[in-house]
């Protein structure tokens, strides 16, 4: 639809969105951003129109990642996986991941290390399932070993052991290294590494 810029108004409900009318006529509406681009009384093509399209699927695609990002960090994985949902071309996908990445917004390898980092925090994991979340997120293989390089597989049962010593400090030896073995092995670690922690936190447990 080609035509005269006739009247660019803001559309009612919905802030920073441009109705634009050709000629009279409603003929689409743009993120403000790119309306702010036009002025009344300017021509436009039906290849500039159909660019102008082009442009706003790209920015408002943006702006929900921008969105999506905001409650935590994503891989890029996980974002395309999210435009397949809202069925966005693969053109208008790769523009969208590109421009995150140039704003630093994307970057599998810093996703990784923040994944590690929080969950060493919060719920110590062995890196064997580490590895697991990160694959199911898309991550690379790269970023991934990138990010476990020096992973301390023993620091990380002992944090996950003692955030439930406490409540199973009044067990008996046998319940208690049942217990906390059990809730190791959930999170990923080998009997090598469970033994030896679950042996220091019963005597600690036993000394207090």
């Amino acid at each position: 639809m080609a035509g005269t810029v006739t009247s660019l108004k803001p559309k009612s409900g919905r802030k920073g969105r441009i109705h634009v009318h050709l000629d009279g006529t409603y003929a689409f509406s743009l993120a403000g951003v790119l309306a702010a681009s036009l002025r009344l009384g300017q021509e436009l093509s039906e290849e500039a129109v159909e660019a102008l399209k082009q442009e706003n699927m790209v920015e408002v695609a943006y702006q929900r990642a921008l969105g999506l990002i905001s409650r935590r960090p994503r891989s890029e994985r996980e974002l395309q996986i999210r435009f397949g949902r809202d069925h966005l071309p693969a053109a208008t996908q790769d523009a969208v991941i590109d421009r995150l990445r140039q704003a630093g917004l994307v970057d599998d390898r810093s996703f990784a290390e923040a994944w590690v980092e929080n969950r060493g925090t919060f719920r110590p994991r062995a890196a064997r399932m580490l590895r697991f979340e990160l694959r199911q997120k898309g991550v690379p293989e790269p970023a991934i070993e990138a990010a476990l390089e020096g992973y301390d597989e023993e620091r990380a049962a002992a944090e996950g052991a003692r955030k439930v010593a406490r409540r199973l400090s009044k067990l008996s030896e046998v319940d208690f290294k049942r217990r906390m073995s059990q809730y190791l092995a959930r999170r990923g670690f080998d009997h090598a590494t469970i033994s030896p922690v679950v042996e220091q936190f019963w005597r600690e447990a036993t000394e207090n």
